[in-house]
């Protein structure tokens, strides 16, 4: 996914936070993520199954 897709900063990142936190940007087949405070590095890029199956995990753990 390149950089010329719209990224969207987590809701949870805010002033208090140190407005510091993951972005993630969506195509019909796949999401990828970055960490805002460094968005030239590399990214996480899932198929869309596979990002709904990471985000359920992660509300397990």
């Amino acid at each position: 996914m390149t950089t010329s897709h719209t990224w969207r900063k987590s809701s949870y990142s805010g002033d208090g936070d140190g407005n510091e936190c993951v972005e993630i940007a969506t195509t019909p087949t796949q999401t990828a993520v970055r960490d805002s405070k460094a968005p030239t590095r590399a990214t996480l890029t899932f198929p869309t199954l596979g990002f709904t199956c990471f985000l359920e995990a992660l509300k397990r753990s």
